[in-house]
Order: structure tokens, then C-alpha cells, then sequence
């Protein structure tokens, strides 16, 4: 007997703003409870529209196990921006963690690479951030694993950023 797969656990090519963003909100909706997300840099269009904003204070207050990590290159960047995903992370803190990579990782190819990673399998993994193109699956395990070692590698080197930190005056 052969077990057809289904079309959500094979990757698909992913190419341009709007297919990305349509991909990013669809893994963010499918989000339980854990995040992890690295990103080089935090552009102005990415995690910031009304209904990404939304999915991610939902996985943020989804319960005990809620975890949003995310390693950012250059959040200073982010902070003078104003970028909204930085709001939220100051008003979620214990949930929606944000650190930088250390200088050995910041000075590294795959630096320049970007994954979002949810916990229902699915994943959005970019080889150049600043080409708009990449790969994509909603649920794939054996395509979601090597990304998250890599992850997770870099999250247990990464540094939080404390310049993100709310003052609490």
C-alpha cells in the first residue's frame, strides 16, 4: 500500500512580497503554540500587517506553553523603525523573546537566510532574505527538522537584546 502524501507536506516554491505574505500569515494561523523565527533583518512589511500582528498576540497568549523566539540580526534597526512587531514583544516579553546572533554567527553565510517555523510542521525558509524567494510547506517534518536544529544552534548562541526592553518607569 502507498501512502500518497498530501500536497500541504510537500514544499512548495515560494516567490514575491505578497506570496510571502500570504504564506507567512497561513503558518502563523496554523501556529499552536511555539514560534521560532530568524530573520538577518526586520523589514517594515514583514510581521507587521493588522492579521500577522493578530496570529502572533494569539500564539503569545495561547496558554502556558506559548513561545515566540525569535533571532534577530539587527534589532537596534527594528527599535528606531518603530516597527510593531517590537510593541508587541515589549508588551509580551515573557512569551515573545527576541535575541541577536553572536558576532561569530552575525559574520556567517547563513546569516543572510531567514526561517519561520511553526509547530504543526509547517515552515517558511528563505536561502537569501533579500531575494524574496524560498520554500514552503504547512506540514513537513522531515523538511522542518534540519531547520530547527539550525535553529535552535543559533537561539542557544544568541544573546537577548536588551535594547528591546521595556524601561518599566
Amino acid at each position: 500500500m502507498t501512502v500518497t502524501p498530501s500536497p500541504e507536506s510537500q514544499p512548495r516554491a515560494i516567490e514575491g512580497r505578497e506570496e510571502l505574505a500570504a504564506i507567512r500569515l497561513q503558518l502563523l494561523a496554523a501556529t499552536r503554540y511555539k514560534l521560532a523565527i530568524y530573520l538577518p533583518a526586520l523589514p517594515a512589511d514583514v510581521l507587521s500587517r493588522p492579521a500577522e500582528l493578530a496570529e502572533l498576540r494569539r500564539i503569545a497568549t495561547s496558554g502556558r506553553g506559548a513561545e515566540i523566539r525569535l533571532v534577530l540580526g539587527d534589532p537596534a534597526a527594528a527599535l528606531r523603525s518603530g516597527h510593531r512587531l517590537i510593541d508587541l514583544a515589549q508588551r509580551v516579553p515573557s512569551t515573545l523573546q527576541i535575541r541577536m546572533p553572536v558576532e561569530d554567527d552575525a559574520s556567517t553565510i547563513r546569516n543572510s537566510r531567514a526561517w519561520l517555523l511553526n509547530d504543526s510542521l509547517g515552515y517558511l525558509f528563505l536561502p537569501d532574505a533579500e531575494r524574496l524567494a524560498g520554500r514552503a510547506a504547512l506540514s513537513d517534518g522531515p523538511g522542518l527538522a534540519p531547520l530547527l536544529l539550525q535553529f535552535d544552534q543559533l537561539w542557544g548562541r544568541a544573546v537577548p537584546a536588551t535594547s528591546l526592553q521595556p524601561l518599566g518607569l
